[in-house]
């Protein structure tokens, strides 16, 4: 098997999987002329920024947005010949609906575009949350964002529920707007949610409130991002080969050496990137690396379920495009796609579902019937006229961003010669987001560029 034209053993970098951690690793190593091939096991790239075909229904990894104040991201995506504009659709609001407001509460995200209806969402939207409630806010914000540069290690040992009640944000003001902003991106609990995680989330937006703004998507990941990044990979002298999972790394004498495939072909290789998801990564590491103290934290970290519920009707759900929560529900986020990602269908909604430790191992209709119910919660009963539906879920994909998990993160560069680490799980400030996967992936190419 001749993995890249003209790439010896003793040059070659094997990335294991063609996510966007291990996409990234691939374009800066294939840019600087560096010999390089990319194995994923699935038959498509893009890992948990993807979509596909699930059985007849055009399906994503989850509902995802890209947040304007990304830096790495849209440059990497420039370099790679991907024009951001033509790949998003930038949303001027946001709402929460919930269902004991009296009327969903709509927020304005563009500070420089549209500030007059930035600033009256703020200071409005009486009905869903009073003045009073976003006044208990402040003090919590106040204090938090100083904790997260002053005291980091302790802030991420309290969860965000115990963090508000120190500083006496109300209930409503806890349901309302810090559940969605917990639960309603990361699907965990404020009782659950990492203080350090939720206030890091947000503190690298502060200094570029200029760039607080939500892009969706002009189709699927895979389609308008992933792909286009593995293209320009190959164009580079790279090698991306879908559709080939690895069994085991193969190491020698302490160090990693190549890797064996699935089909027992064998690849050497001068260096190994695992850039899979949390727990296939862990899987292949402990095979070899048990009993390194190093690892040992790592080990340790556990992932979290995801589950989300898509689907499919002759209109739309609601008259906009645009990122929805639905606090006190089982609906965590949820938008709309019909005019932006999936412009073929009449309708189409992605919705990621809250609590996932409770619902992934129920009944797909059972998760079906809970999503229905919490829809006509919030006041949305044209679900009724879905057409068709899926539920995707897994239980690998990200790491549980739980409070006293920060430190169990491992760094891109390991003890291992021959070894290196992609993945937003790894050490890097932007958590499990798409702009942590390219910071991870860059982080373990750069490594890789000193040896």
């Amino acid at each position: 098997m001749s993995p890249t034209p003209n790439a010896s053993p003793e040059d070659l970098t094997l990335v294991i999987g063609a996510g966007l951690a291990g996409l990234t690793c691939a374009f800066e190593l294939a840019e600087k002329g560096k010999p390089v091939l990319v194995l994923e096991a699935a038959p498509y790239v893009g890992g948990r920024t993807a979509n596909w075909d699930e059985n007849g229904m055009e399906v994503e990894s989850g509902f995802h947005k890209f947040i304007g104040y990304y830096t790495l991201l849209p440059e990497l995506l420039e370099r790679a010949g991907i024009k951001l504009n033509d790949m998003l659709f930038w949303e001027k609001s946001m709402e929460a609906r919930h269902p004991e407001a009296g009327e969903p509460g709509v927020f304005g995200l563009d500070v420089v575009r549209a500030p007059l209806k930035t600033l009256l969402g703020a200071l409005g939207n009486n009905s869903y949350l009073t003045p009073a409630d976003k006044a208990s806010l402040i003090p919590f914000f106040t204090a938090g964002f100083k904790d997260y540069l002053s005291n980091p290690e302790e802030l991420d040992e309290i969860p965000v529920k115990e963090y508000a009640e120190r500083y006496n944000v109300t209930e409503q003001a806890l349901e309302r707007i810090l559940q969605p902003l917990s639960s309603g991106i990361f699907f965990l609990p404020p009782e659950q949610y990492s203080s350090y995680a939720f206030f890091g989330l947000f503190a690298p937006g502060i200094p570029r409130l200029h760039k607080m703004r939500i892009g969706a998507f002009s189709g699927g990941m895979t389609d308008v991002m992933c792909k286009p990044l593995a293209d320009a990979i190959e164009r580079l002298g790279g090698r991306v080969r879908t559709s080939t999972p690895v069994r085991s790394l193969i190491v020698e004498n302490g160090s990693v050496v190549g890797v064996e495939l699935e089909n027992l072909v064998r690849i050497s290789a001068a260096r190994v990137v695992v850039a899979t998801n949390i727990r296939r990564s862990q899987k292949l590491l402990t095979e070899h690396f048990q009993d390194v103290s190093w690892f040992a934290p790592f080990f340790e970290l556990d992932a979290m379920p995801h589950v989300t519920a898509q689907f499919e009707m002759p209109q739309p759900l609601l008259p906009k495009d645009r990122t929805t929560f639905g606090p006190g529900t089982q609906l965590g986020s949820f938008g709309e796609q019909s005019r932006t990602t999936f412009r073929d269908q009449g309708g189409r909604t992605s919705i990621i579902l809250v609590n996932p430790d409770e619902l992934i191992d129920l009944p797909e209709e059972e998760v079906w019937q809970r999503t229905v119910d919490s829809l006509k919660e919030i006041g949305l009963d044209g679900v009724e006229t879905t057409t068709q539906y899926r539920i995707i879920r897994g239980n690998e994909n990200f790491y549980r961003l739980a409070a006293g998990n920060e430190k169990k993160r491992p760094k891109q560069v390991t003890p291992i010669p021959g070894l290196f680490l992609a993945g937003d799980y790894t050490k890097q400030p932007f958590f499990a987001t798409m702009e942590g996967a390219v910071i991870s992936g860059q982080r373990a190419a750069r490594g890789i560029l000193k040896e």
